[in-house]
């Protein structure tokens, strides 16, 4: 049952403004350790600003985020820098957008995203090549080729970042940010542009990180095939106010969902059930 794993990130009444403009307003939920959660909602619900509080974009004024890392006290994310945040606290994301390295090549793409498990390393002692250089150095790149197998990218070590098909760019995107080691890893809409056969094999991969890695994922995502497959828990937005909360099986058809989501009531049908994992 969802319920017995241990609560990993807990955001507690979140309220967000713009002027006059609410974007989020009192969100409450909470992302389970080795489960993925996906937030869904019409466009302009307010998942994306969701996604740049927890990441340091923005200052939420109202609302608290905990990340409990481990058995002391938590962070404290609405307190935090976003560089702390990603190096710290090891909450990674990726953009609606691509945003590679375009003129790096695909392995150098995964190099400097482990730039932070580099900084401990002094200068010095990768001047003068000492041991511990090495070794970090050769953890780095065995790092990377590991998440280049895992993503099916090997092939493509050596290439551009920018020259690679579209799917491949968000397959990067998401070995990158595997490659930082995140604790919860935010996943700003993955399969947008994707053809039904890479969302399938999108689908498989998110999968994969939960089953061997034990990855909690964050997910926005329009592609409700994705969602009901692989979710085990779904927050759905509306104006900034959550309006549904539980399982995907249970969500799909809240009418409240049905309402928002797609604007027809009776249109159960257009949100499909969970497919085979």
């Amino acid at each position: 049952m969802s319920d017995a794993r241990p609560i990993l990130l807990e955001i507690e009444h979140l309220t967000m403004s713009f002027g006059g403009l609410v974007a989020v307003s009192d969100l409450s939920f909470v992302l389970r350790r080795g489960e993925i959660t996906a937030l869904i909602g019409p466009n302009g619900a307010g998942k994306t600003t969701v996604f740049n509080c927890l990441t340091g974009f923005y200052r939420p004024p109202i609302g608290r985020m905990q990340l409990h890392a481990d058995a002391r006290r938590p962070f404290l994310l609405e307190r935090m820098e976003a560089f702390r945040i990603a190096g710290e606290a090891r909450v990674v994301r990726t953009f609606q957008n691509v945003r590679l390295f375009a003129r790096m090549s695909v392995l150098e793409n995964l190099l400097v995203a482990q730039h932070a498990a580099r900084a401990h390393v002094s200068a010095l002692s990768s001047l003068l090549a000492l041991p511990s250089h090495r070794r970090v150095a050769r953890k780095t790149v065995e790092r990377a080729r590991y998440w280049l197998d895992k993503t099916g990218l090997t092939s493509a070590a050596n290439d551009m970042a920018g020259d690679l098909p579209y799917g491949w760019q968000r397959k990067l995107e998401i070995a990158r940010a595997m490659c930082a080691d995140p604790l919860v890893l935010c996943l700003d809409e993955p399969a947008a542009g994707l053809n039904p056969r890479e969302s399938e094999a999108l689908s498989t991969l998110l999968l994969d990180l939960k089953s061997d890695h034990g990855a909690s994922i964050l997910l926005i995502e329009h592609d409700m095939s994705v969602v009901m497959r692989i979710s085990d828990h779904v927050v759905v937005l509306d104006h900034g106010v959550a309006i549904a909360d539980g399982t995907p099986e249970t969500v799909r058809c809240d009418p409240a969902v049905i309402r928002a989501y797609l604007g027809a009531p009776g249109a159960e049908d257009v949100v499909p059930a969970r497919g085979p994992a």
